[in-house]
C-alpha cells in the first residue's frame, strides 16, 4: 500500500529512509510548538489553545502534504509572521487577537483562489531556473544563519550588528559539542545522522544542566483549544473597520513567497524539479499550505506555512509525502507527549540548523557567475535571505534584479509576462510598505 501511494521505489527510497527522515523534519521544527503560543500569549490568546490549535494545524497541512502531493515538505505556523501576527497588528495596530485571526482566514482564503486558478504556481514556474538555484543557496545561508543565532555562536552587537558569541557559555559549549558530533556523524555518512545528533546533544545535556528533565512526565493530556476554536468571526467587523487591504497584504505577501521559496529551494537541492525547472504538483503543494492557514485560523494561530527545516528530513534522504506523513502524525503524538518533546533544547537543533545550511548551498555550483546577468541576481537573492531575516525579500531582491538588468541590456524580451507583473508588484510594495 505505501509503495502505491507513495511510490518508494520510483523515488529511490525505503520506508526506513522515509520514517527516519519524518522524525528528523519534527525533531528540528518541534520548537514550534512551543515558541509559537509564547509569541501569540504577548497578543493575549491563551497559551494551551494556542499550543493545540499549533500541533493540529501543522499536522492537518503537512498531511495533505503529503498524501496529496507526495512531497517531504513539513508546514506550521510560520515564524515571523506570528511575530508580524502579535507585535505589528495586535500591539502595533491595537486590533484584538480576535481581528487577527480574522485577517489570516481572509488571507487564507486568499492563497486557495490563487492556488485553485493556479496563480501560485504560475509563480513558481515563471522563476527562471538560476534564480531557482540562488533561492536554495539563500535559503542554506539563512538557515544556517539561525542555527548560528540559536546556538550562541554569533549575538547582537551595537556597532557590528553581530560578533562572536561566548563560547565559555556552557549553553554555547553544548552547541559546539552537538556540531562536531552531528558533523562527524554526517563525515562518517551514519544513517540517521541528523537524528541521532539532536538525541545525543540533548543527553550531553543533562549532566551539563541545560537539557532541563526536572519535575518530568512523560505523558499530559492537552489543553483545551475552546477560547480560540472559532473566535476568528469575532473580529471580522473590526478589520473591516481599520482597512483590510495594509494587513492582508502583509499576510498574503510574506506567506506567499516564503512558501515559493522554500518549496522551489528544497526541491532544487532534493532533485525534485524537471527539466524546465518546474515542480510537479506544485499546485497541489500549494493547496496544502492554503488549507492549512484556514484551518490554522479556525483552531486559533496565524498563518500556516511550508517550513524550512524541511530540508533537515530531505537532508536525511527523505523523498516522498512518507515523510511529511510521519512528521504530521507526531504533531497529533506531540500534544500528549508535549513534556518530552520539551526536554530537547535549542541547543540540539542549533548545529542541525547548520549543518542542513551547509547541504543546501550545493546548487550554487551550478550558478553561472561568469554571466553577470544571472551572476548578479543570483547573488543578491543569495545573500539578502540572511541579511534581511526574510526568504521573501531574498525573492524580491532577486526578481527585480533580473527583470531590470535584462531591460537595461535590450534582452527584456527573454522576461516572462509573470516576471514582469512581479517586478511591478515588488515596486508597487516598496511604496505603499
Amino acid at each position: 500500500m505505501l509503495e502505491k501511494v507513495f511510490k518508494l521505489s520510483e523515488n529511490q527510497t525505503t520506508l526506513r529512509t522515509e520514517v527516519l527522515a519524518g522524525i528528523t523534519t519534527f525533531m528540528t521544527m518541534a520548537y514550534i510548538i512551543f515558541v509559537n503560543p509564547a509569541i501569540l500569549s504577548d497578543a493575549g490568546m491563551p497559551f494551551g489553545a494556542v499550543l493545540v490549535a499549533t500541533c493540529v494545524s501543522a499536522a492537518f497541512a503537512t498531511l495533505l502534504m503529503g498524501l496529496l502531493a507526495n512531497y517531504p515538505f513539513a508546514l506550521a505556523p510560520g515564524m515571523g509572521l506570528n511575530a508580524y501576527f502579535t507585535y505589528s497588528v495586535v500591539l502595533g495596530a491595537g486590533l484584538s487577537w480576535q481581528a487577527a485571526l480574522a485577517a489570516v482566514f481572509i488571507s487564507g482564503l486568499i492563497f486557495l483562489l490563487l492556488t485553485l486558478t493556479r496563480a501560485r504556481e504560475a509563480i513558481v514556474n515563471a522563476i527562471p531556473m538560476s534564480l531557482k538555484l540562488a533561492v536554495s543557496a539563500g535559503i542554506g545561508l539563512f538557515i544556517a544563519l539561525i542555527g548560528f543565532k540559536n546556538a550562541g555562536f554569533i549575538v547582537p552587537n551595537e556597532n557590528t550588528l553581530v560578533a562572536l558569541g561566548d563560547f565559555s557559555d556552557p549553553k554555547v559549549l553544548l552547541a559546539a559539542i552537538g556540531f562536531v558530533v552531528t558533523g562527524l556523524l554526517v563525515v562518517k555518512r551514519v544513517k540517521g545522522a541528523l537524528l541521532l545528533g539532536i538525541i545525543i546533544t540533548t543527553l550531553i545535556g543533562i549532566p551539563m544542566g541545560i537539557t532541563n528533565i526536572e519535575n518530568f512526565r512523560l505523558v499530559s493530556m492537552p489543553p483545551s483549544v475552546a477560547e480560540t476554536f472559532g473566535a476568528f468571526r469575532l473580529g471580522f467587523k473590526e478589520v473591516l473597520d481599520y482597512g483590510i487591504i495594509p494587513i492582508i497584504f502583509a499576510f498574503t505577501f510574506v506567506d506567499l513567497f516564503d512558501t515559493i521559496g522554500t518549496l522551489v529551494g528544497v526541491s532544487s537541492k532534493a532533485g525534485m524539479l524537471d527539466e524546465r525547472g518546474h515542480l510537479p504538483r506544485a499546485s497541489r503543494a500549494l493547496l496544502a499550505d492554503s488549507l492549512g492557514t484556514v484551518v490554522g485560523s479556525v483552531m486559533g494561530t496565524s498563518t500556516v506555512t511550508t517550513y524550512i527545516e524541511s530540508a533537515s528530513g530531505v537532508a536525511e534522504g527523505g523523498r516522498t509525502g512518507l515523510t511529511a506523513v510521519i512528521t504530521a502524525l507526531l504533531f497529533l503524538v506531540a500534544l500528549f507527549f508535549s513534556p518530552l518533546v520539551g526536554i530537547i533544547p535549542g541547543q540540539a537543533t542549533a548545529p542541525i540548523l547548520i549543518i542542513v545550511g551547509i547541504f543546501m548551498m550545493e546548487p550554487v555550483m551550478k550558478i553561472d557567475f561568469t554571466n553577470y546577468l544571472e551572476a548578479i541576481p543570483a547573488f543578491l537573492a543569495i545573500v539578502m535571505m540572511p541579511f534581511t531575516f526574510s526568504i521573501a525579500e531574498g525573492i524580491v531582491f532577486g526578481v527585480l534584479a533580473y527583470t531590470i538588468l535584462r531591460f537595461l541590456a535590450g534582452r527584456w524580451q527573454e522576461v516572462s509576462l509573470t516576471m514582469w507583473v512581479l517586478t511591478v508588484l515588488f515596486v508597487i510594495r516598496f511604496f505603499v510598505g
